[in-house]
């Protein structure tokens, strides 16, 4: 309800604040403009969203609507879309999605390049996207699978960043406009940049390349009911310290790819802080009726020294906590 409520308020002031500013544009211009940029913002959200919640768990309520937020901007851009098609391309004598194609082949000029057909591939990723969101996808493709599809995000927000410069140079003077473009771009490029170098330590890998375990941090490290994520033979790793025991698992949550090592124990089961999935420390196996499983690790003590092999379990497979002196 919060999404709609924010869609009809945006709508409404967009409406009213045109009329005003130009009185003399069409209801289909006011259209068009009011859900491609609306579409356009709520793209930018949904992309500094993922930085925002590693970050700052208080974005996390956001995180889980992402979801939401991806299928409503997708049918706002199609809204967008759909009118641009009809109003400038439906009245020549060839079909109108023919016409975005065919109608500009200045492909070989930046000043008249063919922005619209950019928007219209931008629009069959955000379909694809849309259409593969149900947790059924995610189930039948496999959560690395459907992990890969839905970061053509990146791709769908690179060909709507340049069609809708591109259009801007062919139809805007505005320096508000441009400027507007460029403080979107700096800002989701910068919150990706801060969560990266935030994470940097994280993905400084072990190598575990021909031992049996590999030193991989301190227990003092570890908060209790929390876990320090390391990196070892290429897998993000999280060892989790519960009820004086210490139990290690792949970082890599099952439903959409959350990281399990930033989340916490509770009622004794491993807690994504992205939707709220269990597992079992001791073996990596989501409590009935749940089926979902991640691999585990076996840790070994040497004073304060936690070891790790660097070798895997199959996902599910039990393995002895470690009891902390």
């Amino acid at each position: 309800m919060g999404i709609l409520a924010f869609v009809l308020g945006f709508t409404l002031l967009f409406f009213i604040g045109h009329i005003v500013l130009h009185p003399n544009a069409t209801f289909e211009t006011i259209l068009i403009r009011n859900f491609g940029l609306l579409a356009f913002l709520l793209l930018h959200v949904i992309l500094i969203t993922g930085p925002l919640a590693r970050l700052n768990n208080k974005f996390l309520i956001i995180l889980y609507n992402r979801r939401h937020l991806g299928v409503t901007m997708f049918l706002m851009a199609l809204i967008h879309g759909a009118f641009s098609i009809m109003n400038f391309h439906s009245l020549g004598d060839i079909n109108p999605v023919k016409s975005v194609f065919l109608s500009n082949l200045r492909y070989d000029s930046l000043i008249h390049f063919p922005f619209q057909v950019l928007g219209f591939t931008a629009l069959v990723v955000l379909a694809l996207m849309a259409v593969t969101s149900h947790d059924f996808w995610l189930k039948n493709l496999g959560p690395k699978l459907w992990k890969a599809l839905h970061m053509m995000v990146y791709i769908a927000y690179a060909l709507i960043l340049l069609h809708v410069v591109l259009g801007a140079v062919q139809n805007e003077s505005s320096p508000v406009f441009f400027g507007s473009i460029l403080i979107g771009f700096i800002t989701v490029a910068s919150f990706h940049l801060i969560a990266a170098f935030r994470e940097k330590t994280v993905d400084m890998p072990i190598d575990g390349t021909g031992a049996d375990f590999v030193k991989a941090c301190m227990v003092s490290e570890i908060k209790e009911n929390r876990a320090k994520i390391i990196t070892v033979s290429g897998e993000r790793v999280a060892i989790f310290k519960y009820d004086g025991k210490l139990s290690a698992v792949n970082n890599f949550c099952r439903h959409q790819g959350g990281p399990l090592g930033e989340g916490k124990i509770v009622d004794g089961c491993i807690t994504c802080p992205w939707h709220g999935y269990q597992y079992l420390p001791e073996n990596g196996q989501s409590p009935p009726p749940f089926t979902e499983k991640v691999e585990t690790y076996q840790l070994k003590l040497d004073g304060d020294e936690v070891w790790i092999d660097p070798r895997p379990f199959p996902e599910g497979t039990a393995v002895a906590p470690i009891e902390i002196a």
